[in-house]
């Protein structure tokens, strides 16, 4: 009867040990994911800052003195790369998805995070364009700071890098280049000041890697244990942007 109480009581020891254990290794987790978080806050948070102070700085650090510095430079420089290269990010994401490139996620969960992502970014940044009512070193009717040509692109190359970054790095940040053109070229276009870029950068970035973080709808998938085709590509028609989803069951 002794040895039995003295093995019981071992056992609840053991297991009191291990949950312990596993609180502390949660714990540990945890702390490193904020880790995480807070590391890859620095880069858009930086964007946003620089932005800021740009947009509202006066002489050789202010915007105006900026676009027309690079103006003066680029006097008749013009293209329309700017409307589709955004779109390249998530033209690569699918791309890979169909050469079965390993992701972090399926193509329907890539899909739902880049749609609520998508969403989040142009609630922000259409707010902001009203609140602020920027006008733009071109035009004078639509609202300029910050771009949301720009945190689109970041929005969708940032999903294209969370998705990938753990199986094939170089795909996972080529996608960044594609959104830094298309700030680029929307400043030389003329369309945008160079502080609307920054911190519609900065914006695309922290929204999608929260989204990452909290993972809305987790374990929303209706297709999860059907077998379901979904392929989504971007579409451009008349100056509007959109996707294009065909869903064969």
């Amino acid at each position: 009867m002794n040895k039995t109480r003295s093995f019981l009581f071992f056992i609840i020891v053991l297991l009191h040990l291990n949950a312990i254990g596993q609180k502390d290794s949660l714990q540990i987790t945890e702390k490193k994911h904020q880790k995480s978080f807070l590391k890859q806050s620095i880069v858009p948070l930086s964007l946003i800052t620089t932005g800021l102070i740009i947009n509202y700085s006066n002489g050789s650090f202010g915007k105006e003195n900026m676009q027309e510095k690079i103006q003066d430079r680029f006097p008749d420089f013009h293209t329309s790369a700017d409307e589709y290269l955004l779109f390249v990010p998530t033209i690569m994401m699918y791309t890979a998805d169909l050469l079965k490139i390993e992701s972090k996620n399926d193509v329907f969960t890539q899909t739902k995070y880049l749609a609520i992502a998508g969403i989040a970014n142009n609630l922000i940044t259409i707010g902001i364009k009203n609140l602020t009512k920027e006008q733009r070193p071109n035009d004078w009717v639509h609202y300029s700071f910050p771009s949301g040509h720009t945190s689109n692109a970041f929005v969708m190359a940032t999903v294209l890098h969370h998705e990938f970054v753990d199986s094939s790095p170089w795909l996972a940040y080529s996608g960044y280049l594609f959104a830094t053109a298309t700030g680029v070229l929307r400043v030389l276009n003329n369309y945008h000041w160079v502080s609307d870029v920054l911190v519609g950068a900065g914006i695309g970035i922290i929204v999608t890697d929260l989204v990452y973080r909290f993972e809305p709808l987790k374990n929303w998938n209706p297709f999860k244990n059907k077998k379901t085709k979904v392929v989504v590509s971007p579409t451009y028609t008349d100056n509007k942007y959109g996707l294009y989803a065909n869903i064969q069951f």
